[in-house]
């Protein structure tokens, strides 16, 4: 009986019906969605602030010399001691550790700051660097920054001779770099090339490190690649891990902020259809009243109406919501949300609540009198 009864309810004034389940379809729709960016928005983020560069550097403690000694003997680091560090802290959260040893030679009478490290590496970790007329970087290759090839007047094939403290290496240019950076000034090469003109073998002057993860997790991890590299300056980039962490903190608030008036706004929308079908429904309240129902079987039968409103707009709306999230990713961030089925459940009780919520007019009709109804009044 309180089935029939249930479905008759539901049928009987399917206009506004219709209108609260629409409010109920559309906040869903977009709450599922919001939820969906929620949990995948981190990985997506990450990827995004890639493009940023590196995010940890290791780099010698500050000398202790001072004056010009300082300034001509930059103090160096053990490759090896660096590199046995990194992979001794290793996890899948570090994507790239690229070396750097930097120094200031001579091209003819021009002096020009020449970097040398693992070039495919450095590529990777430096995801803004294009090489002019589609070259590839090769691991012993030499790339000239497009500033130095513009002032040299030098071009892919050209050959150029380094000179540093006496000592000469004969170059051929493989590539011109457009980063649109301070690296449009240097040239670049292989590490250990560099480090046989400098006469420093096995040495570095600083390795960069791309760290997945949030702030906490960059913070974290540089802080114990610090503590087995207590030698030297182990930091996070703070431009980076601050501005990425922030930005994840803006966007977590602006989505449950969302949410919660999403909320808001599907409960008044059920609650002015419920003051409606109060009104409206006086009549068959008394008439049950008058039959033997109880207050709380009635209040049962049109909260059970009202639930089964908001589980049935909340998982059609959850349906669209997918649908949603995933234009709203590649509109964003260029590559598609993957669909968390938790949510489904989640809204859907969500949904049901808000609607049940809306239902606080239907206290009203406890209050008919089955005489006063019944007598036409």
């Amino acid at each position: 009986m309180f089935a029939r009864l249930l479905w008759k309810l539901l049928l009987g004034n399917p206009g506004r019906l219709a209108v609260a389940l629409i409010a109920v379809i559309s906040g869903a729709a977009v709450i599922s969605s919001l939820l969906n960016l929620q949990f995948d928005i981190e990985r997506k983020l990450t990827q995004e602030f890639r493009a940023l560069g590196p995010n940890v550097t290791i780099a010698p403690k500050q000398a202790t010399q001072t004056g010009d000694a300082a300034a001509a003997s930059p103090v160096l680091m053990d490759e090896a001691t660096v590199r046995r560090a990194v992979a001794g802290t290793q996890t899948s959260q570090v994507a790239d550790a690229v070396p750097y040893l930097y120094l200031v030679a001579r091209v003819g009478d021009t002096p020009v700051v020449v970097a040398g490290t693992n070039l495919p590496e450095a590529q990777r970790i430096e995801p803004t660097w294009k090489l002019e007329a589609g070259a590839s970087i090769q691991s012993t290759g030499v790339i000239v920054g497009r500033n130095v090839a513009r002032e040299l007047k030098l071009a892919p094939g050209n050959q150029i001779e380094l000179k540093y403290l006496g000592r000469s290496a004969p170059l051929t240019v493989d590539a011109v770099l457009d980063s649109g950076a301070a690296e449009d000034n240097q040239i670049f090469m292989d590490l250990a090339a560099v480090q046989q003109l400098a006469g420093s073998a096995g040495q570095i002057e600083v390795e960069q490190l791309r760290v997945e993860g949030n702030a906490a997790a960059v913070s974290a991890y540089a802080a114990q690649l610090a503590a087995s590299l207590p030698d030297y300056d182990v930091r996070p980039v703070r431009q980076v891990t601050e501005a990425e962490g922030n930005l994840l903190r803006r966007t977590r608030l602006l989505i449950a902020s969302t949410v919660v008036l999403i909320l808001a706004l599907t409960a008044l929308c059920v609650l002015a259809t419920m003051a409606a079908l109060a009104m409206e429904r006086r009549e068959d309240v008394g008439l049950m009243k008058a039959l033997g129902g109880s207050i709380s079987q009635i209040v049962a039968l049109f909260l059970a109406e009202v639930g089964v409103l908001g589980a049935a707009g909340g998982a059609i709306g959850c349906l669209l919501g997918y649908a949603l999230a995933r234009w709203m990713g590649e509109r964003v961030f260029a590559a598609a949300i993957s669909p968390r089925w938790q949510i489904f459940p989640l809204t859907v009780v969500l949904m049901a609540l808000v609607a049940m919520t809306g239902a606080l007019p239907l206290r009203r009709l406890g209050k008919v009198k089955p005489a006063v109804i019944l007598r036409g009044e």
